[in-house]
């Protein structure tokens, strides 16, 4: 999702900086500035970060699936407490931080830990936005267009109509409006936003 959200606010006017391995830094969008450092480890990254800035935070193992539950530990877990410590010891203005619609039958796994990551945000007690897709449907990713025929048998059925609109499919053009919304529109301090599949689908583009 980074390298369609740079775009986005670097055309809205917002100074960017994307955190970055050295092998990576080729791959920073023009405009944006490049910090190389370990999502992993929030004291790489710490100093680079202002009193009053927004931290977007957008780590996570490719390609979820059940099968990838030691992934979630090890990166998604580990990465999203780094943020929240470098967030607090640089006294940032906003977390931005994508979680996942819960609950659900299946990955629950990858809803444990990202559940995890919304308990540290809290704990922190960080100003945080919270958005909470089920799947992106993107380039690469658009089987779940197949399941719509069934989307819509669930929405028509009282029973299953709250479950098909929490777990429903979002766009990536969704997801980075509602991520640029975020950034332009911080929700009051020392409380979390969260935005579900709903808010997402809805959510315009907040300018500077």
């Amino acid at each position: 999702m980074g390298r369609h959200l740079v775009p986005v606010l670097l055309a809205h006017g917002y100074r960017v900086r994307v955190l970055v391995r050295a092998a990576s830094i080729a791959r920073v969008p023009e405009g944006a500035v490049p910090v190389v450092g370990d999502a992993l480890d929030g004291a790489s990254f710490a100093r680079a970060l202002r009193a009053g800035e927004t931290l977007v935070h957008l780590v996570g193992t490719p390609h979820p699936s059940p099968a990838k539950a030691v992934q979630f530990r090890s990166v998604d877990l580990p990465s999203i407490r780094a943020s929240v410590a470098a967030a607090t010891q640089a006294r940032v203005a906003h977390l931005v931080y994508v979680s996942v619609a819960h609950p659900a039958p299946v990955m629950k796994a990858y809803i444990a830990v990202r559940s995890e990551g919304d308990a540290a945000i809290a704990r922190a007690g960080l100003t945080a936005t919270v958005l909470r897709p089920w799947y992106v449907v993107g380039p690469g990713h658009r089987w779940p267009l197949l399941l719509l025929p069934i989307y819509m048998c669930m929405e028509a059925l009282p029973v299953t109509r709250e479950s098909a609109a929490r777990l429903g499919l979002v766009t990536i053009r969704q997801m980075i409006r509602a991520l640029a919304h975020a950034v332009g529109d911080p929700p009051p301090p020392g409380t979390t936003r969260v935005l579900d599949v709903a808010a997402i689908r809805r959510a315009p583009i907040a300018t500077v």
